[in-house]
C-alpha cells in the first residue's frame, strides 16, 4: 500500500442522518433507484452520494443489480424502526418563514424542556428555525407553557391522530426541503438517531475506513457538544465533522498524523490547514499497545473568533 497521506481528494461528503433518513424512504418508493437520480432527490453530489451509498452497504441495508439499488431486509428494518409521521402543512402563526414541515415523534414528550434546543438542532441542519409541541392530558400544549389554539390543535389531531406524550416538531424553512430537513433532523435526534451509525460495529484496527471511524466521530461531535471532531486511521485518511454533517470524508492533518506517530495526546495550536491558529487537542487510539488511530476535537470558541 502506497502512502496515502499523500493523495489528494477534492470531493468531500456533506451528509447527515437526515440524507440517511431520506435515501431510506427513497429507496422505499422508487424501487429500484440509480445514484445519479438518488443524488438529485437527496440534493446532495454524487461524492457525497457515493459515500453515504458505502455506509449502507456496509452495514447491510442495500445491495445493487444491474437495474439498480434495493433496500435489504436489514434495510427495511431500520427504516421501520425510525417511528415518526411527516406532513408538509401551512401552520400559520406558529413559525416564521414561508414553508412548515411538521413531523409527530410518538411517546417523546419527556425529552422536551423548552423547545430551544430543538430550534438549534434545526437551524444547525438549513431551516430558519423550529417550533415544538407537545400532547399531553388531551391537549396540545408549548413545552411548559399555554395551550395552542382550539382549531390549530384540531388541524394537528386530524392530521397525526395524536396520543398522550406525542411531540410535534415544526420545521420552518424559505424551501419545502429546508423545511422538511429541519423537522426531521430534531425528530433524529430525539429518537436517538439512526441505530447503524450510531452504534460501532467490530473493532477498529490501523487500516480502518472512513466509514468505520464516522461512528465513533459523531459521538465524540455529540459528546463535546457539536465541537468539529477530526479522526482517521494510521494507514487511511480520514473524516472531519462539523456542524452535525461529514464536511471531508477524506481527511488527515500534521497534529493527527503527530499523534499517531508519538502515541501521545497533543495539545497545541494548528500550523496550518483548516484549522490553523486555533487550539486543537489529539489523543492516540491505542490497541493492545499498538497505536491504530487518533481523534481530536477543535476549540470551537477559538473558530468563531477566528472566522468572525
Amino acid at each position: 500500500m502506497g502512502n496515502l497521506s499523500s493523495v489528494r481528494v477534492n470531493q468531500s461528503a456533506k451528509f447527515t442522518d437526515y440524507h440517511i433518513w431520506k435515501a431510506l424512504m427513497c429507496m422505499d418508493d422508487q424501487v429500484p433507484i440509480g445514484r445519479k437520480k438518488l443524488s438529485l432527490l437527496l440534493n446532495i453530489g454524487e461524492g457525497s452520494t457515493r459515500t453515504l451509498l458505502g455506509q449502507l452497504n456496509k452495514y447491510g441495508c442495500t445491495y445493487t443489480d444491474k437495474t439498480g439499488i434495493y433496500l435489504s431486509e436489514e434495510g427495511v428494518k431500520i427504516r421501520n424502526s425510525v417511528l415518526m409521521d411527516m406532513a408538509h402543512m401551512d401552520v400559520g402563526y406558529l413559525t416564521i418563514s414561508e414553508y412548515d414541515c411538521a413531523v409527530r415523534v410518538p411517546f417523546a414528550a419527556s425529552k422536551i424542556r423548552y423547545g430551544r434546543e430543538e430550534s438549534d438542532v434545526a437551524i444547525r441542519n438549513g431551516a430558519i428555525g423550529a417550533t415544538t409541541l407537545i400532547y399531553t392530558d388531551g391537549k396540545l400544549c408549548f413545552p411548559g407553557s399555554d395551550r395552542v389554539d382550539p382549531k390549530t390543535e384540531e388541524i394537528f389531531n386530524k392530521t397525526f391522530r395524536l396520543r398522550n406524550e406525542d411531540v410535534i416538531v415544526i420545521g420552518t424553512a424559505k424551501t419545502p426541503e429546508g423545511a422538511e430537513r429541519g423537522a426531521i433532523s430534531v425528530a433524529l435526534s430525539l429518537i436517538g438517531g439512526l441505530k447503524f451509525k450510531k452504534d460501532l460495529h467490530g473493532i477498529l484496527s490501523s487500516s480502518s475506513s472512513t466509514e468505520e471511524l464516522i461512528s465513533l466521530a459523531f459521538a465524540i461531535h455529540e459528546l463535546m457538544a457539536g465541537m468539529p471532531v477530526c479522526a482517521k486511521s494510521k494507514n487511511n485518511l480520514g473524516v472531519r465533522i462539523e456542524d452535525g454533517m461529514v464536511i471531508d470524508n477524506a481527511y488527515t492533518g500534521e497534529v493527527l498524523e503527530e499523534a499517531i506517530r508519538t502515541g501521545k495526546t497533543q495539545r497545541t495550536i494548528a500550523k496550518k490547514g483548516p484549522y490553523k491558529g486555533i487550539h486543537v487537542i489529539v489523543t492516540p487510539i491505542d490497541l493492545a499497545g499498538t497505536v491504530i488511530a487518533a481523534i481530536g476535537v477543535v476549540d470551537i470558541k477559538e473558530l468563531f473568533t477566528a472566522y468572525g
